[in-house]
């Protein structure tokens, strides 16, 4: 799922981002359901149990402050072979503060451990514990400790890549809305061999990084926590593997929370969910420039959505012709407002950066949108992840002319993200590993505890219909939703409404009797252009 794979949690700290094949494929050896996998994860989650985790010094990147603690686990690579390869996953901790931010004499008691993941595949969530520093947060921190965690094969878990970093982020480059034929064989010639560098550079390996082993690495974590059962949170495609371990392992949850949700269907998994996205994505694009139309005083690219439209397609071809510094060329100008459809706090600098661009000033626009040398090998990691992940999850059509027609039939209305998220997700039409059939995510009645699902009604990068499809097949949950909003996760965001579901299920337990709704967040600020703009947080897109 194309989604966000750095998340911010309280909107500016935390790192966080498919119409043809039938649901089906066959399970990839040692990663299907049973056939000693079931066993295999009891097996490491009691020797996880026993080893727990000893925590220290975290490693240098990324920077974490002394009061948050690194430790590692040990969890199978294959599930059905628990005795075989075995690979570490990095954890990081912030311990319960027991501190009440509302009264300081009081002490709060501590519940346990808040395990969180951010999505992507391929996001690390090893800083979340600096959310215990922020004002939303505090309550929850009091009570918990924070973990978080590089998924298997990211970051320092065993960290997966299939082509060298630098070239993965080379730039400028183009993204046409409506690709020539010559420019999609050489899309497809390059899908090609990234497929095939995965798989040489990652050799037998490559099959074992998959949404089934992420939620039965999820259980070894909870066991080596020393937790009888499981608290988690997830966001984006963390609720997709969160779903999976509600369904493989209920009697184990304690309370979990499905942030921005993926819709987890079996016949959507991935191919059909990536259609959707783009299609949302239009809507979300169609947001910004209503904004910025709105303020045309202060960013001067039109009075409509229409006009600021035409702005952007003029910045598109100037720097097709002469990019930016060498550097942003419309695909880097792409991805740069690809992010202000994940988070509305991007539309200022956003059209800050715009603004300036066609008024003469190309710097704003370079520091948003430059790639960033130094993060080269954490891109390119947590793109091959989700690579890997997507690709092995389910089937995909392996016939190029699905993906034309499919898309072409999309761009024709939903021009903005739907070639784009064709390139990223192409090379699981020639993936040399045999792919799973996506497991059934479903609970009964009384086999879950009551969960917590939360979902933006106007969320591009996992739409709505998710969020609805995750509430039907999760019985017991409760939905509650952020009205004619769009931002990618709202947990301990900017809205105090679902700030409160959030606290009182995660301290008390306590759910509204059936589905709730909030008023949406405040939209942003304009904010005059400046002469220069920050670097962006980094989004998967």
């Amino acid at each position: 799922m194309r989604a966000a794979a750095l998340y911010p949690v309280a909107g500016a700290l935390l790192l966080t981002t498919l119409a043809a094949a039938p649901a089906g494929g066959v399970p990839s050896a040692g990663t299907g359901v049973g056939s000693g996998s079931d066993s295999g994860v009891a097996l490491a989650a009691a020797r996880a149990a026993e080893q727990g985790v000893t925590f220290g010094k975290c490693p240098d990147t990324p920077v974490l402050p002394a009061g948050v603690q690194c430790g590692t686990v040990t969890v199978p690579l294959d599930y059905a072979r628990p005795d075989g390869k075995q690979i570490q996953l990095t954890v990081s901790r912030m311990r319960a503060t027991h501190r009440d931010p509302h009264n300081s004499k009081h002490r709060v008691p501590r519940q346990g451990a808040l395990v969180f993941n951010p999505g992507g595949p391929g996001g690390s969530g090893l800083v979340f514990p600096l959310a215990g520093q922020l004002p939303e947060w505090k309550r929850v921190a009091a009570a918990y400790d924070l973990i978080g965690y590089d998924p298997r094969g990211v970051g320092r878990s065993a960290p997966l890549s299939c082509q060298d970093p630098q070239q993965f982020v080379k730039a400028p480059s183009l993204a046409p809305t409506h690709p020539s034929e010559a420019y999609k064989q050489e899309r497809v010639t390059q899908a090609k061999a990234y497929a095939r560098a995965c798989a040489k550079r990652a050799g037998g390996t490559l099959r074992h990084y998959t949404s089934l082993n992420n939620a039965r690495d999820l259980d070894v974590l909870r066991a080596a926590l020393g937790e009888q059962k499981l608290t988690f949170l997830g966001a984006s495609y963390g609720t997709y593997f969160g779903a999976l371990y509600a369904t493989l392992f209920p009697s184990h949850v304690r309370r979990m929370v499905f942030d921005a949700p993926v819709n987890p269907d079996p016949a959507r998994i991935w191919y059909h969910n990536n259609l959707a996205q783009s299609a949302a994505f239009e809507s979300r694009w169609t947001d910004f420039r209503e904004w910025a139309a709105r303020h045309d005083r202060v960013y001067r690219l039109g009075s409509t959505p229409g006009a600021v439209l035409r702005s952007y397609e003029q910045a598109r071809a100037r720097l097709a012709a002469a990019p930016a510094g060498g550097k942003v060329g419309p695909g880097q100008l792409q991805s740069a407002f690809l992010q202000a459809a994940y988070y509305d706090d991007y539309w200022p600098s956003r059209a800050e950066a715009l603004s300036a661009y066609l008024k003469g000033d190309p710097k704003p626009l370079i520091a948003l949108a430059a790639p960033v040398r130094e993060a080269a090998k954490e891109t390119e990691n947590a793109n091959a992840v989700y690579t890997a992940v997507e690709c092995n999850d389910g089937p995909w059509p392996t016939d190029f002319r699905v993906w034309d027609l499919d898309n072409t039939r999309l761009a024709r209305v939903a021009p903005f993200e739907t070639w784009d998220n064709v390139w990223m997700n192409l090379p699981c039409a020639y993936w040399p590993e045999p792919r799973q059939k996506p497991l059934d995510v479903r609970t009964g009645p009384g086999e879950l505890p009551p969960t917590l699902i939360l979902a933006a009604e106007r969320d591009a990068a996992a739409p709505y219909d998710g969020a609805l499809e995750m509430h039907r097949r999760l019985s017991g949950s409760v939905l509650v939703t952020e009205r004619d909003a769009g931002a990618h996760g709202i947990a301990g965001g900017k809205n105090r409404c679902v700030n409160g579901h959030l606290e009182a299920y995660l301290l008390e337990g306590r759910l509204p009797v059936r589905r709730a709704s909030c008023a949406p967040h405040p939209e942003p600020k304009p904010s005059a252009p400046r002469e220069s703009a920050q670097k962006p947080r980094a989004i998967r897109g």
